[in-house]
């Protein structure tokens, strides 16, 4: 499982060009063996791993850039701020594309549910997110907080088709992943497909608005 995981870029450095990052945390047999003994936890011990609970940590920058190997149906490239020199080059590892350990046929069925998370009236989180000409796909989610408010973050690319964008929000205490992470994904995407925002009364909203906790 942890091999798998950390194919997305999780639980590393990802070798970027950022001047700080942190690693995050994928846990290994041996963190487990140090809590319990070895031998002497199961399966059902760190089953909300899944769900990205337990001992996972993941920056945002992870997050972006696992949405990124999803969106691109198995494969991503380092992170980086340089896009291009003039009369020069950039460094290699940044146009190296890096495979996850998954099939690429076996994205189609988690991307068309990431669909439905935005499109589905009925069933989906994150309905703000969804624009008559832009086919957003993406997932919500509520990071539990022992100190105070939940986090609210929002992972997501657009189109679900050739993307051209992916992301991650994550705003400090502010509840439900569609509270405030999930509407201002949704302007982020609006502008940088556009080159504007046309919902001006969703803007004013996230602009003026509140987070009490």
């Amino acid at each position: 499982w942890r091999e798998y995981v950390t194919s997305f870029g999780l639980g590393n450095w990802l070798n970027n060009d950022l001047p700080t990052v942190q690693k995050g945390f994928v846990p290994s047999y041996n963190f487990y063996d140090k809590i319990y003994g070895k031998n002497r936890w199961k399966y059902s011990t760190n089953l909300s791993l899944s769900v990205g609970q337990d001992a996972l940590l993941a920056t945002p920058i992870q997050l972006a850039n696992m949405t990124a190997c999803i969106a691109n149906r198995g494969y991503y490239y380092t992170p980086h701020i340089v896009k291009n020199i003039n009369n020069d080059k950039i460094d290699d590892r940044f146009t190296k594309r890096n495979y996850a350990m998954i099939d690429s046929a076996l994205f189609e069925i988690v991307i068309k549910g990431m669909q439905k998370v935005v499109e589905d009236e009925e069933l989906g989180t994150s309905n703000l997110a969804k624009m008559e000409d832009i086919n957003v796909c993406g997932k919500t989610g509520t990071a539990q907080n022992p100190h105070g408010e939940d986090h609210s973050i929002f992972i997501g690319f657009a189109p679900m088709n050739n993307p051209k964008i992916a992301l991650a929000v994550y705003v400090e205490n502010g509840g439900w992943g569609s509270t405030w992470a999930v509407p201002i994904a949704s302007l982020m995407i609006e502008k940088y497909m556009k080159g504007t925002i046309k919902r001006n009364k969703l803007e004013k909203e996230i602009i003026e608005g509140v987070i009490d906790y």
